[in-house]
């Protein structure tokens, strides 16, 4: 492989990583605004750190580091740098109902989920002991909101799938950009004598 294509490896890298540096930022920025504003709060009390704003800071942060760590082995050409349960999510969510009248970022996180999938309760209005919220919408034939998820979840399975499988080729090309500089960088290391 030549020089030239060398350099274009190499900002080619470089421009994927900084693409999914910025998308990390863009991730990042998301859920420092859903920390502040958002009105879903904590649906699993065994974990009251997982909520939509944390996993979203972390996993924005995480792309981050390795995007910036990406776009600075490429350019120093630095060989260090380069290198459901358903049955506890079911649980978890009937515990949550529980304390819905005892904790407003629960009751907040339920009023969004059953106004959002016109759902009620985990299975349905029967898991409310005091009585279906005002979020929960009226009739008889209404869904609990685990199956109604489900339902949502499996009826935008090709859109979810479509998007994980991007993600994941783009991701794959970028680690190719990066073996494929990495051995270039032995070879060039190789034939200058360092």
């Amino acid at each position: 492989m030549g020089m030239s294509s060398l350099k274009l490896l190499k900002f080619v890298l470089f421009f994927f990583n900084l693409i999914f540096w910025f998308c990390g930022c863009c991730i990042l920025g998301l859920g420092i605004y859903l920390l502040i504003h958002s009105k879903f709060g904590v649906l699993f009390h065994n974990l009251p750190s997982l909520t939509l704003g944390n996993v979203l800071v972390i996993v924005g942060s995480v792309i981050m580091v390795v995007a910036f760590l990406g776009c600075m082995g490429s350019i120093k050409e630095n060989k260090c740098l380069l290198m459901s349960l358903k049955e506890y999510v079911a649980e978890g969510l009937t515990e949550s109902i529980q304390r819905y009248n005892s904790d407003n970022s629960t009751k907040a996180a339920w009023d969004s989920i059953q106004s959002f999938l016109q759902c009620c309760g985990v299975n349905g209005t029967s898991d409310w002991t005091s009585g279906p919220p005002a979020s929960c919408p009226k009739g008889s034939a209404v869904k609990g909101c685990y199956i109604q998820a489900k339902q949502w979840f499996h009826s935008n399975f090709l859109y979810i799938g479509i998007t994980t499988i991007c993600v994941c080729v783009i991701q794959v090309l970028g680690m190719s950009f990066a073996l494929t500089l990495n051995c270039q960088i032995d070879k060039t290391s190789q034939v200058l004598g360092l």
